[in-house]
């Protein structure tokens, strides 16, 4: 079974979008006004009654529909969870032609994603899951995933790079998440080096890159993300409830889930070329700096059983954490380590 639920939804954009895919996409586009059933018949090349019956079809996986006399239908109710031609009707532009595959349950999207490209399945694409019995993150630390409305996805490349870039694509797809989230829902999020997503020292997210490497080149790569969507705020387990938080509790409101993954699923590959491309480099730095929380504060950095202690003073090209002895003297450079934070004095 390879880890996968014997339930599962797996979609992915054929040649020809499918029927109820173009409904969605015609709808969205005319929002908030109508498009009649006769423009709709005539995009489509079906009868009317052939629309309606596609459009029962959707009615039966969580949409309503408004009709209105003499104006036609508009979208009145979406689902309140993941639906696949639902984010691929959010899709725009060179996005349209990416691939999704949607579980119900699966022990990893990061371990799906590998199996995935192993066996050969073109790339990119995503794997989504409303839950993951084996999540995990840095550290190969637990991640809490249930099906609560939060988001779990892995983006699987093939992108032929040397190795030593890892550190810093980490970190670079961090700064643009936290660019997406603040645009898309109006919240100031940071970072915390190398990978977590945090609101007031609060955990909303957290980021893990694997890599297969071939002689001196990446040949897969999965980005994993793991982002607390729509967890309300008594939802935590006790052990977690006064270390994380989720967007929905920081804009005091639901997210629309299919609308916010197709954004970041958009955002996810302009970030991905701009790395491969070299772009980045003109404004990671600013990005970085933007939303990093450790910058000019105290932090403890654990590497095996040594401890080093300082103030953070950002990243380098590399991506490694940089930080100024408490003793004087150069900063230190760190590509791995527990960092925390500790009290100003």
């Amino acid at each position: 079974m390879g880890g996968r639920s014997l339930v599962s939804t797996v979609a992915a954009p054929a040649p020809s979008p499918s029927t109820e895919l173009v409904i969605l996409r015609e709808l969205l586009a005319r929002e908030p006004g109508f498009m009649s059933g006769a423009a709709l018949a005539a995009k489509l090349g079906l009868s009317r009654v052939a629309v309606w019956q596609h459009m029962e079809k959707l009615r039966a996986q969580g949409f309503t529909f408004e009709a209105a006399r003499a104006r036609g239908y508009r979208i009145a109710t979406r689902p309140a969870g993941l639906h696949v031609e639902f984010i691929l009707a959010h899709l725009k532009g060179r996005a349209r032609d990416f691939t999704i595959t949607l579980l119900d349950e699966v022990d990893s999207t990061n371990d799906e994603a590998a199996r995935q490209l192993a066996a050969g399945r073109p790339a990119p694409f995503v794997i989504l899951a409303r839950r993951q019995t084996r999540g995990r993150g840095r550290l190969g630390r637990a991640w809490h995933s249930e099906a609560n409305g939060n988001l779990y996805a892995s983006f699987a490349f093939r992108p032929a790079l040397a190795p030593a870039g890892m550190p810093t694509f980490t970190l670079w797809m961090g700064v643009s998440v936290c660019e997406l989230i603040a645009n898309f829902c109006a919240v100031s999020p940071g970072i915390k080096w190398p990978n977590d997503l945090l609101f007031d020292g609060r955990k909303a997210g957290g980021m893990l890159t694997e890599a297969r490497i071939d002689a001196d080149q990446i040949r897969d790569l999965v980005f994993g993300l793991g982002l607390n969507l729509n967890s309300p705020a008594g939802a935590w387990p006790a052990d977690l409830a006064r270390r994380a938080t989720s967007l929905a509790e920081q804009t005091a409101g639901p997210l629309d889930p299919n609308r916010f993954t197709a954004a970041l699923i958009g955002r996810v590959l302009l970030a991905y070329t701009q790395f491969v491309d070299g772009d980045y480099r003109k404004t990671f730095a600013d990005l970085w700096n933007r939303h990093d929380v450790l910058r000019g504060r105290p932090v403890t950095v654990l590497q095996a059983d040594k401890r080093y202690t300082g103030t953070a003073a950002g990243v380098d090209d590399a991506g490694s954490l940089l930080v100024r002895p408490a003793t004087g003297g150069r900063p230190l450079r760190f590509q791995a380590g527990e960092v925390t934070l500790e009290k100003s004095a």
